[in-house]
């Protein structure tokens, strides 16, 4: 017998007051650079923004233009292009500040990007490109030395159609984070190994990219469990795996004995700003920040949208793992680039839409 071990809660209730394990806490302190009574403030500031920002946007109403979690303020904050909402936006509990333009004119830049994208107009060089309130901007990622006459003319096209903000810095081509079969506590699938993201009821989630419908999968003692139900990449990437033979399924995140293992009490997104961690089968237990959601990663096998960036490092191998912030689960692993010797910057695909597509249960404890 053995077990599916991921997490994947789904819930309508606001999240309760996070526990505070000391292993979460010790991870934070080494990845995010927090002393243990700093981490144990902000994972509870975050839980009381994670709380409020559905409320806080819909105050905003027309004039929301984005919102964040200020780590210095410790709330969330709410741009607004209207300060007549101010006042209904910060008896929420939220911030304010001042927006140029509306989040839903930023969304429309970027589908327009998206757009190119899907006809292929989008040149070589290209990383991807994000929406991010707190720049006021779209922006778009090309690597250093790409700044070909294609991509100079692609850019000049998409600043045409509002505000694009073009960023280089430390930009690198991103790929999937797939690995070989070798040793590990992972799940393999022909010549791949990948990670375990979320338990749900009957299975677990996991990245499109790992593989294809009906394809079987192999546990860690290389023992049969189960078949890809349902995968999607590119456009999208997640995937889920029908589990059976004997394996059943926990709402654990494994701690891989740097931290206790996280119990999953629900999938309440986290906004921007907010801590993160993640867990795979390669570099195990890391945490790092929300970068901006809303992301497009031009990968080379085709973009996928609607991704959620951050500081976190991932390796081949980790793909398909699982992202928490809190007891909440918040995405599996897509790609990214760099390691977690230098550093580097990892997407994930959002829990909440992979619940929802496939009509799954996330697991909760």
């Amino acid at each position: 017998m053995g077990m599916a071990l991921g997490l994947t809660p789904t819930s309508s209730a606001a999240p309760a007051e996070p526990a505070l394990s000391p292993g979460l806490v010790q991870a934070m302190r080494q990845d995010l650079g927090l002393d243990e009574q700093q981490a144990k403030t902000r994972i509870r500031q975050e839980a009381t923004a994670t709380k409020i920002a559905d409320t806080a946007t819909t105050a905003a109403g027309d004039a929301y233009g984005g919102s964040w979690f200020d780590a210095d303020k410790g709330k969330l904050v709410v741009a607004l292009t209207d300060q007549s909402k101010a006042r209904a936006v910060r008896a929420t509990g939220a911030e304010t500040t001042t927006a140029t333009h509306s989040a839903a004119k930023l969304a429309s830049v970027k589908t327009g990007i998206d757009g190119l994208s899907k006809a292929k107009a989008v040149p070589a060089g290209v990383s991807g490109w994000r929406v991010d309130a707190r720049q006021g901007g779209v922006v778009v990622d090309v690597q250093p030395g790409a700044r070909t006459a294609e991509v100079d003319a692609f850019l000049d096209t998409v600043k045409k159609s509002g505000p694009v903000i073009v960023n280089t810095d430390g930009v690198q081509a991103p790929t999937t984070f797939a690995a070989g079969t070798v040793g590990g506590d992972p799940y393999y699938t022909g010549n791949v190994r990948c990670s375990i993201g979320f338990s749900v009821h009957g299975g677990f989630v996991t990245a499109g990219h790992c593989g294809g419908g009906g394809a079987a999968v192999y546990g860690w003692d290389r023992s049969f469990q189960g078949n890809f139900g349902g995968s999607s990449f590119p456009g999208n990437d997640y995937a889920w795996v029908r589990t059976g033979g004997g394996w059943w399924n926990v709402p654990v995140v494994l701690g891989w004995g740097q931290v206790s293992d996280a119990l999953v009490r629900g999938s309440w997104e986290a906004p921007p700003g907010t801590s993160v961690c993640r867990s795979g089968s390669t570099t195990h237990w890391h945490c790092g920040v929300i970068q901006g959601r809303n992301e497009t990663v031009n990968y080379a096998q085709g973009a996928v949208y609607e991704m959620v960036g951050t500081s976190v490092c991932a390796e081949g191998g980790d793909s398909g793992g699982s992202f928490i912030t809190g007891d909440q689960a918040q995405g599996v692993t897509s790609g990214g680039y760099g390691n977690c010797s230098s550093g580097g910057r990892t997407w994930f695909q959002p829990i909440n839409e992979i619940l929802r597509v496939y009509g799954l249960t996330l697991l909760t404890a």
